[in-house]
């Protein structure tokens, strides 16, 4: 369903003083397939100079680790889906004041539809019913070139299709309008989606 978005040029400025209008919705939220290039395009966007906030999955298994904890996605989904939903609500509430758009590798949402994969809670129950991003949600596609298992991503590539199936299907669902982040560099990626933003 996420369909490929037209590039629209601008010339946009670095920084936190880059020339875009805020608005309520000024949470930009990068999701789609694990290994897709999501978070090298967050970093490009921190180097710039714009607010990014880091996945939360990365955080937790990061604090799971140190801790000897057991929500970590290959000993406990549940308890690491539940925990990554916590963890992206109060990224939102942090958001709320900073300055400009603030770029998300990941949030509320994709919590809440890997909670209702591994437990059966509906994500619009965990959610409710306000959008909590823009309208417009980057979705990276899969990437077979470039995915790859690592000890901390140790599922296969028929799970990261499965779970951009799964979001792909949420977003649309929950009214938000996805447009697919091309197969092309770094550099490239971060100015489309500068490109749409700007001219939404």
């Amino acid at each position: 369903m996420a369909t490929e978005c037209r590039h629209t040029n601008g010339n946009e400025k670095e920084g936190k003083s880059n020339g875009l209008k805020s608005t309520l919705n000024q949470c930009i939220l990068i999701s789609g397939c694990s290994g897709g290039g999501k978070s090298s395009l967050l970093a490009d966007l921190s180097k710039r100079g714009y607010s990014t906030v880091e996945e939360p999955g990365r955080r937790i298994i990061a604090e799971e680790k140190n801790r000897a904890g057991k929500a970590l996605p290959w000993i406990n989904m549940e308890a690491f889906a539940r925990r990554a939903v916590e963890v992206s609500k109060s990224d939102l509430q942090e958001a709320e004041d900073k300055p400009g758009f603030v770029f998300f590798d990941r949030g509320m949402v994709d919590a809440a539809v890997a909670l209702q994969n591994t437990s059966g809670v509906p994500y619009r129950d965990t959610i409710g019913d306000k959008m909590h991003y823009a309208k417009i949600v980057f979705l990276a596609p899969p990437w077979p070139e470039i995915f790859a298992q690592g000890i901390d991503r140790r599922h296969g590539l028929n799970d990261a299709f499965g779970e951009f199936e799964r979001l792909d299907v949420a977003f649309h669902d929950l009214g938000y309008r996805t447009c697919l982040l091309p197969k092309v560099s770094v550099s490239e990626r971060v100015e489309f989606v500068l490109g749409h933003i700007q001219n939404q």
